[in-house]
């Protein structure tokens, strides 16, 4: 248990009714739809109280509230209906709506609380190419980077942006402030200034096949630059920078501003028709991808070949990056578990974190998360499975609460779009 799990929400109020919390829980189960309400509302986004007239049911995450779902009037949305392991409920249709909305149109998400550390200083290029298992961008680029233990291990995940030879800004999970925080403080050399800048800006994606022609009627921005680009531009007479990538698998930015800016340009993307789609749509979609989660699906519990990330290894580097000592040996030697894809006859419940795989009898692996595909129209579920077993179309069983459901490995690319030729449209 890592404690900078807890960041600075967590004062003596939210302490005291956690505390109560669990303690009158402590046998209570944990549904998957169900939030629980103690120690709530201690971090919120410039768009809150827009987000919830919209109907916005909230969860925490960091303890930043962000929108799970979207609910209509009429909806039960009251604690008692969330005690069920069933994906039926009130939620079931809304998400269904969100992603039919991201697949067709244009939805927006808010989604407070990135963590975002911004680095610059002489060496700061050459400290980056050591901290980093792989490559850094270009110069106007961004990708992901990934930061491996001594044994290789996965650490964590960042996208990494590069604003200039010597000055990128690093953004990682919400829940990871204080963990990636202390990582690149323990290595930065002390002539590369860190500054962290987690709560004075706020971010919305904006994603589906209309983005594109939406963000046209409110910005100057240049849309027609590449996947994995970003720059400066007006949204709404709004200073933003936009990222165009998306975590949801299609066409799409992120939208980043100070929070003081953000209730203009939020208003600006729902009044040019945009859908306002929560966490459990996203979670949905960026399964769908194959697109992994941290302390979920990225873990130190796995390796990054494990993971299915060695394109994100760059061995022929001459940086002494973190485990890559461990990876070489590892590499040679062969993995003895792989990152796949599922495709899970699920009935009533979809794969929860953590649900065992079976062959023939015994135990080969374990889910990382799961999910209902709405664009698939099918459970997906991705894991870790023994080596052996990971070919396409290889047959497996998912005990999903108690029951063994059968489940068929897939082709090792995204379920959805495999070419990502809707992504880089």
């Amino acid at each position: 248990c890592d404690p900078r799990r807890y960041t600075d929400y967590t004062d003596p109020d939210y302490c005291v009714q956690k505390g109560m919390e669990v303690y009158g829980h402590e046998y209570g189960m944990h549904f998957p739809w169900h939030e629980w309400p103690a120690g709530r509302n201690k971090k919120l986004s410039p768009n809150h109280q827009k987000i919830l007239k919209l109907g916005g049911v909230m969860g925490a995450y960091n303890g930043w509230e962000r929108a799970n779902w979207f609910a209509k009037p009429g909806d039960d949305t009251s604690e008692e209906t969330t005690q069920t392991w069933n994906r039926a409920g009130p939620w079931e249709a809304r998400i269904r709506e969100e992603c039919e909305a991201v697949r067709d149109h244009c939805g927006v998400l808010d989604l407070p609380g990135f963590s975002r550390f911004w680095i610059q200083g002489n060496g700061a290029d050459a400290w980056l190419r050591e901290f980093c298992t792989g490559a850094i961008p270009k110069i106007g680029r961004m990708n992901l980077i990934y930061v491996a233990d001594r044994r290789g291990r996965i650490l964590t995940e960042l996208s990494c942006i590069r604003l200039d030879v010597d000055n990128f800004v690093l953004i990682t999970a919400a829940t990871a402030q204080w963990h990636d925080g202390e990582l690149i403080k323990n290595s930065l050399p002390a002539e590369i200034s860190l500054r962290e800048t987690t709560t004075e800006r706020d971010t919305l994606i904006v994603t589906g096949p209309k983005s594109r022609d939406l963000l046209s009627t409110i910005s100057d921005a240049d849309l027609s630059r590449g996947w994995l680009t970003h720059q400066w531009a007006s949204v709404a007479g709004e200073k933003a920078f936009l990222i165009r990538v998306s975590f949801a698998g299609e066409l799409g930015w992120e939208i980043h501003a100070e929070n003081a800016a953000m209730p203009a340009i939020y208003a600006a993307v729902l009044e040019a028709g945009a859908k306002p789609f929560g966490m459990y749509a996203l979670n949905s979609l960026r399964i769908e991808k194959g697109y992994r989660a941290w302390k979920g699906d990225l873990s130190t519990d796995y390796s990054m070949l494990e993971g299915g990330l060695e394109r994100f290894v760059k061995f022929d580097k001459p940086e002494a990056f973190n485990g890559k000592a461990a990876l070489l040996s590892e590499k040679q030697q062969g993995s003895k578990k792989r990152f796949v894809t599922l495709r899970v006859d699920a009935g009533a419940c979809d794969a929860p974190y953590m649900s065992t795989l079976w062959h023939n009898g015994k135990i080969v692996g374990e889910t990382t998360s799961g999910a209902w595909g709405y664009r698939v129209n099918a459970s997906l579920a991705l894991g870790m499975l023994r080596s052996d077993l990971c070919a396409a179309g290889t047959k497996v069983e998912v005990e999903i609460y108690g029951e063994r459901r059968r489940a068929i490995v897939q082709t090792d690319q995204p379920s959805w779009d495999p070419q990502n030729e809707r992504l880089r449209a």
